[in-house]
């Protein structure tokens, strides 16, 4: 006989995220702080078995932490059980025997059954891991639609433009982290492409080969990368592959005038056909000059349009003249606005992250989504890194990924 659950003592349990927590038994409150979330979670329960045992039957608890609130049933051995599961098993009639005149037998080719979803993070994981069967809280379930969103191989290739007319908008930090989120989910098949003719940055803030090649050493070997006895590996000689980030940077040349490394609208289309030879999803870092050919060419193969921009209002200004100029530009380009990304970065440490919730709020009526990203100083100078950024930043940069990969 499954026994029954008492609502006396009344007990509820907080868990913070910084291994702190309290016990409420009765209204009285018993303060617990440990060296991990898990060893917390190990001396509450701890204390609540001994409560049941005390009390000669189990006791509902209800636990609250950062991931929600559910409730749980602990026994005076100390064994946990979800309280749903064992009410809907109290009240369960008793499951008929198969007749024996016809013996049931399931089919051998159908043995495999759906395996319950668990949680895996936090608290719940950590309760799921030790027997417990928790679904995974809202939070966790979001993460893992949007992990999904960013993992997916579309049936041909895709090109990101990101785009801002006003440098310093943050434009080379988004190309490099959007590219490492879907290359670290999704697999190779990555570039991040730098079509600045004005001293782009995207080559001195990523890892480098043991070569100097950039845009200008690809485009005359366009032809031979795109002929038939070309190799997937040829294209190495001539981009900078991530090692941690997983994909792979196409250069330009800061060093160079921009009057020497000129692009034209046939040499961009030569450049983006051997792009999409080789790559699944191409993410092009552009320049500030809205009116040069070869800025105007990427928009013309374009999938989905990303404005950057920083909380300051100059550069959320200049991307906003942005999608209203392409609004009028043609069809295409007006698609491209209307369904554009807009993602703002903190970009002041001492800047309130209102500022930037505030820029993405004025955006949403210009664009599809906009999202934010809080300021991280592994984003301001030095070789950008997925990993060494803050688990919050990794996070929005997530979020961000997987608003970009719902317009592909």
């Amino acid at each position: 006989m499954t026994p029954q659950l008492s609502s006396s003592p009344q007990l509820s349990a907080r868990f913070s995220p910084d291994a702190t927590g309290e016990l409420i038994v009765d209204g009285a409150r018993e303060g617990f702080a440990e060296q991990s979330t898990e060893r917390l979670r190990e001396t509450v329960l701890t204390r609540v078995g001994e409560i049941a045992a005390s009390a000669g039957h189990p006791v509902r608890l209800t636990v609250s932490d950062e991931e929600g609130d559910w409730l749980l049933a602990v026994h005076p051995d100390g064994s946990i059980g979800d309280e749903e599961a064992l009410s809907a098993a109290a009240a369960a009639d008793p499951v008929p025997a198969p007749s024996r005149d016809v013996p049931a037998r399931e089919s051998f080719l159908y043995t495999e059954r759906p395996r319950a979803d668990r949680a895996r993070q936090g608290v719940r994981g950590a309760l799921a891991r030790a027997g417990l069967p928790l679904s995974p809280s809202a939070a966790e379930l979001r993460e893992r639609a949007e992990l999904d969103a960013v993992s997916r191989h579309w049936a041909g290739p895709r090109t990101i433009a990101i785009v801002n007319g006003k440098g310093g908008a943050n434009k080379t930090p988004t190309t490099a982290l959007l590219a490492a989120v879907f290359a670290r989910n999704g697999g190779s098949g990555v570039l991040a492409w730098d079509n600045n003719e004005t001293r782009g940055t995207l080559g001195w803030r990523t890892e480098k080969d043991d070569h100097d090649s950039t845009v200008q050493s690809l485009l005359p070997a366009a032809d031979a990368l795109l002929s038939a006895g070309a190799r997937t590996a040829d294209i190495g000689h001539y981009v900078h592959h991530q090692n941690a980030d997983k994909y792979d940077v196409l250069r330009s040349n800061p060093t160079m005038l921009a009057t020497e490394q000129r692009i034209s609208s046939a040499d961009f289309d030569r450049l983006h056909t051997v792009a999409t030879k080789f790559y699944r999803l191409v993410i092009i870092d552009s320049g500030n000059d809205e009116s040069a050919e070869r800025w105007l060419r990427m928009i013309d193969h374009t999938d989905q349009l990303v404005i950057a921009t920083t909380a300051l209002g100059e550069h959320a200004e200049a991307g906003a003249l942005l999608l209203e100029a392409l609004l009028q530009r043609d069809a295409k380009s007006a698609r491209l606005a209307r369904d554009a990304v807009v993602i703002v970065s903190q970009s002041e440490r001492t800047g309130p992250a209102s500022d930037a919730r505030r820029v993405a709020a004025g955006f949403e009526p210009l664009a599809r989504r906009a999202v934010t990203i809080p300021f991280d100083p592994e984003m301001h100078g030095g070789r950008l890194s997925f990993e060494t950024l803050a688990p919050r930043t990794r996070r929005a940069w997530l979020h961000a990924a997987a608003a970009v990969a719902e317009g592909l």
